[in-house]
């Protein structure tokens, strides 16, 4: 009995110990795995290549847009107003000489018919004076105590009556201006800011009627940092194309003006110098292109003033350049961070001159913590290099089946 249960336990155990044998063998024997240091991928850039060109390093710049000239309407007699143009109001445009207001004018038509009537009785009396003065000249014509007195010959009277003509004269000039001023008349071509009077109001001498902007010249100060002048050809003579810009109606549109003069000071609320543009016809009265839209007095512009013309600049996205650093990418593809002399730089681009040669390549990425003899990946000559395998393989194919 024994040893049928000794014989159905033992082979169990057996094969048991022989595998927790089997098991410590295999530990003891086991290789470790072989230790790789951790590789830090390489990075992949975009780059551009340069390319140096000679361009005019424009000048950014803002501004309102308002007129050249600009007037008072100011009566220069007093009256009723007996009338009102229907282009006297905010925004009316008008021509040079047209007729906006009238003034009662009754009261200086008699004023006029009374200077006529002055003026008529003095010409009369001088005609008379004259005729007295031939008569006397007649009866001291036998006078042979030396020369007739002035007196006599009616010499002081005559003087009297032609200084009486010539104030009867002033006296009818001024009536036929006062009755003239009566009727209130565009200086030049404008367009009407505001209106301060309306149709029976009484004004009298130097009312204020309204505000008249002139439409044939329009100027635009454009501010500009002191040490921008020197991108300028002329300071003196700052003679210069202005390109002026602004949305309206949706559109972008521009318009094109000439730097006139320079204020020649320099601000003390900005420490800016204001240059002075000027667009002719702002508002398209002379000429007017299909779909041409007029620059409207008030809007604000942005400008691009005309600079000196510069060669061998490299035009740069202006955030690839750090701290006038650029990352230039050798053709070992290793980075080398190099100092650049920017001369110029606005809201997209930096100016870059006397730094970098043509063909070199500049990293259009930003990376942290770029630094010279980094090596990295240029997008697109991993998928060129692959192509190029491919089709190496597949000449070699081809050659071996020929053979």
């Amino acid at each position: 009995m024994f040893k049928l249960i000794l014989r159905r336990a033992l082979p169990p155990v057996l094969i048991l110990i022989a595998f927790v044998l089997l098991a410590k063998l295999l530990m003891f024997t086991k290789t470790e795995p072989e230790q790789k240091a951790d590789e830090a991928p390489v990075p992949i850039v975009d780059v551009t290549q340069i390319q140096q060109q000679t361009l005019s390093l424009n000048l950014p710049s803002y501004g309102v847009v308002s007129p050249k000239y600009k007037t008072q309407l100011v009566t220069e007699v007093k009256g009723r107003l007996l009338s009102i143009s229907n282009n006297f109001v905010a925004g009316g445009i008008v021509t040079k000489g047209e007729e906006l207001a009238v003034i009662e004018p009754s009261d200086y038509e008699a004023d006029l018919m009374q200077a006529e009537a002055s003026l008529a009785q003095a010409t009369a009396a001088l005609n008379e004076e004259i005729a007295r003065g031939e008569v006397a000249k007649i009866e001291f014509k036998g006078y042979d105590k030396g020369m007739p007195p002035e007196l006599g010959l009616r010499i002081p009277q005559l003087k009297k009556e032609q200084a009486n003509v010539k104030y009867a004269e002033a006296a009818m000039a001024r009536a036929k201006r006062n009755l003239e001023r009566t009727v209130i008349r565009a200086p030049f071509d404008g367009i009407i800011k505001s209106r301060n009077v309306d149709l029976g109001q009484y004004v009298t001498l130097g009312t204020n009627l309204g505000e008249l902007y002139d439409t044939a010249i329009a100027e635009v100060r454009l501010p500009l940092a002191n040490d921008d002048l020197a991108y300028l050809e002329s300071v003196e003579n700052p003679d210069t194309e202005v390109t002026l810009s602004a949305s309206l109606a949706g559109k972008d549109i521009e318009w094109a003006g000439t730097i006139v003069r320079s204020e020649n000071m320099i601000d003390e609320a900005n420490r800016m110098v204001y240059l002075v543009a000027e667009v002719k016809d702002p508002y398209l009265r002379a000429h007017k292109a299909a779909g041409q839209l007029p620059l409207k007095y008030g809007s604000f512009v942005n400008a691009t003033i005309k600079g000196r013309t510069v060669a061998g600049i490299v035009k740069l996205p202006r955030h690839i350049v750090r701290n006038d650093t650029v990352a230039v990418v050798r053709a070992d593809n290793t980075l080398e961070i190099r100092q650049v002399n920017v001369v110029r730089s606005d809201a997209e681009f930096a100016y870059v001159k006397d730094s970098l040669k043509d063909g070199e390549r500049i990293s259009l990425t930003s990376l942290n913590n770029m630094a010279t003899g980094q090596l990295v990946k240029v997008s697109g000559e991993e998928d060129k290099t692959k192509r190029d395998e491919d089709e190496q393989k597949d000449t070699r194919l081809a050659q071996a089946g020929s053979n």
